[in-house]
């Protein structure tokens, strides 16, 4: 038996309105090729350095060239054995057969590198030799980034990066135009949201070639108008400047030239100096690297989700739809303490490819930032998540704020609290023997759509997870804390920075924290509807020819006998039943005989 898979389904039901957006051809199910000039922006650097290698040792010969007088010649210079041995012609003959060989693979590595968009997946293939197909489905995404580096801006191009999660999951478009990359993320966030196919084309209009090139190297990464954004936050220059100063980093290199300088005063030997350097140069390599990422930062509330725009040199954009974030922390270090600085980190089931740094540094979404900028970036981040919840998933926007304005004014108002301030379950008396400094301050609280962690004495911090995302509770009880009946709770969520776990709890109120969560998340995750965020903008007419297309091609056998063939299930008709439904709870919590539970 053999199959027959029938055309993909289209972006939209057709008819399909054309956009006058540059990605409006790119969504139609169709096989597409990326920007022309991907072959020299993929492998024109290998080709830039072979040319540089042949000038370098042909240099001696361009200056005699140029310059009257006697000139001596290297007997070991590569160049000065071909003109010797009168071998120009099949050398420059080499060089010119080498670039067509290199020009070819290029074109046919570019030729065999294809994308299509539709209805519920974005899918590349590539390779000549060696085939690689790759799947990224729609309402999987966890991110989509746009990345312009500074060599490819030149030809207004840019680096899409369609982010899922796994390691290594990540589908890339490099290159596409700068314009097309733009429109093309709005399209699929559409299509990933749900919402109706009334979308404006996107990117700006042209103002010449000249004025373009200028443009791109001018304009802030984000624009809020281009995007609609409702809400901006902005880092403050001075402030990020600041912030780098009184880091960890700055510590730990004062530090070490401390140590280094009173070494060589102790010892008398100055070569220790050397040592000194390398240091120097690295620290500040790093904080050069981070102050220039992060300059034009810019947090925006969209349509489409959190867009996160930053950069000098290389420039990137990025846009988290509703919904994937897992958990958030506002922490603050001690020296930032005098001065009230904040920075906001996110937990996200997308992982980079480039490491685990840069993955702590994607998911920084507010580098640095005062109270009121530490509650503008909550209240673009938490309405879809948190007020989603409370609200219900078809609530206007302004109604899911409302359900989330509890949750940010409590962060809000519990930055720097102790004690039962707040409403806050914190460590009884006896937790002072595990957390000496910041029994007082480690607490809970329950707040709709989420759990809230404050911790930390000298490192503050609160750490907020929203219901849906709870991927499971772990409470854990050892010797010591059996001995003083107390107890730690693990609430769990994807890998990240943020660590939602509170020890030295009393062993109640540990239980508590465990059974209120467990319920809580059970009728929360039930409820979710983040996947398909934008679903109830859609009018009835496109909701109902939405419902007379299958959400996937069906793949239907060729056969001899179509007898045993089920036929395909009617519109509105419900579905099949299945043999053996698989059903998952949590299971109530049994505690051991240690008395603890997990």
């Amino acid at each position: 038996m053999s199959f027959r898979t029938p055309p993909p389904r289209m972006a939209f039901p057709p008819p399909y309105p054309q956009q006058p957006g540059a990605a409006a051809p790119l969504t139609d199910g169709q096989w597409h090729r990326l920007h022309p000039a991907t072959p020299l922006l993929r492998g024109g650097l290998a080709f830039v350095v072979l040319v540089g290698i042949v000038i370098n040792n042909g240099r001696d010969w361009l200056i005699n060239a140029f310059l009257p007088g006697p000139h001596a010649h290297d007997p070991g210079d590569p160049v000065s054995y071909v003109v010797e041995h009168h071998a120009v012609g099949w050398i420059l003959l080499g060089i010119l057969l080498l670039v067509m060989v290199l020009v070819g693979l290029f074109w046919l590595s570019w030729r065999a590198h294809e994308f299509r968009v539709t209805g519920e997946v974005v899918e590349v293939r590539s390779g000549v030799l060696f085939r690689n197909h790759r799947k990224a489905r729609l309402d999987r995404i966890q991110g989509i980034n746009i990345v312009r580096p500074i060599f490819p801006r030149l030809f207004r191009t840019a680096r899409l990066e369609i982010s899922q999660a796994g390691n290594g999951a990540t589908v890339r478009l490099e290159y596409l135009g700068s314009a097309a990359a733009d429109d093309l993320r709005a399209r699929l966030l559409a299509l990933a949201s749900g919402a109706r196919a009334d979308m404006p084309g996107g990117g700006r209009a042209s103002a010449g070639f000249v004025q373009d090139r200028v443009n791109d190297f001018t304009l802030p990464e984000l624009d809020p108008a281009a995007v609609r954004a409702t809400r901006v936050v902005r880092v403050h220059q001075g402030r990020l400047i600041g912030s780098l100063v009184l880091s960890t980093t700055t510590i730990v290199l004062l530090v070490l030239v401390a140590l280094i300088v009173f070494s060589v005063v102790a010892t008398g030997r100055y070569f220790l100096v050397a040592t000194l350097l390398p240091t120097v140069i690295g620290f500040g390599g790093y904080s050069v690297r981070k102050f220039t990422k992060f300059l034009q930062y810019t947090i925006a509330e969209t349509p489409d989700g959190i867009r996160i725009g930053y950069g000098l040199i290389s420039t990137m954009n990025e846009t988290l739809p509703p919904g994937r974030i897992h958990a958030v922390s506002v922490t603050q270090p001690i020296l930032w303490r005098p001065f009230g600085w904040w920075d906001v980190r996110i937990n996200r089931a997308a992982h980079t490819r480039e490491g685990r740094q840069n993955q702590q540094v994607s998911s920084l979404v507010l580098p640095v930032g005062s109270a009121a900028d530490v509650r503008a970036v909550l209240e673009i981040i938490l309405p879809e998540l948190v007020g989603a919840t409370v609200a219900g998933p078809g609530a206007s926007f302004d109604a899911m704020r409302a359900g989330s304005a509890e949750a940010v004014s409590v962060i809000d108002a519990s930055l720097a609290t102790t004690g039962d301030v707040g409403g806050f379950t914190r460590s009884p008396g006896r937790g002072a023997w595990l957390r000496p400094l910041s029994w007082r301050r480690n607490g809970y609280r329950q707040v709709p759509g989420a759990v809230v962690l404050r911790l930390g004495a000298i490192w503050r911090s609160l750490v907020l997870v929203p219901l849906p995302r709870v991927q499971s509770l772990h409470v854990a009880q050892g010797p010591v804390h059996r001995l003083l009946r107390l107890a730690e709770v693990h609430v769990h969520t994807v890998h990240g920075p943020v660590d939602a776990r509170i020890g030295a709890l009393d062993a109640a109120d540990a239980m508590r924290l465990w059974t209120d969560t467990e319920a809580l998340a059970i009728e929360a995750a039930a409820a979710d509807r983040t996947q398909r965020w934008r679903e109830h903008e859609a009018d009835p007419e496109q909701r109902a020819v939405a419902d007379r297309w299958p959400a996937a091609p069906e793949r239907r056998p060729v056969a001899d006998d179509w007898s045993n063939v089920p036929e395909p299930r009617a519109p509105g008709a419900p579905p099949r039943a299945t043999a053996g439904p698989l059903t998952t709870a949590l299971v109530p919590p049994q505690p051991d005989r240690s008395g603890g539970a997990s």
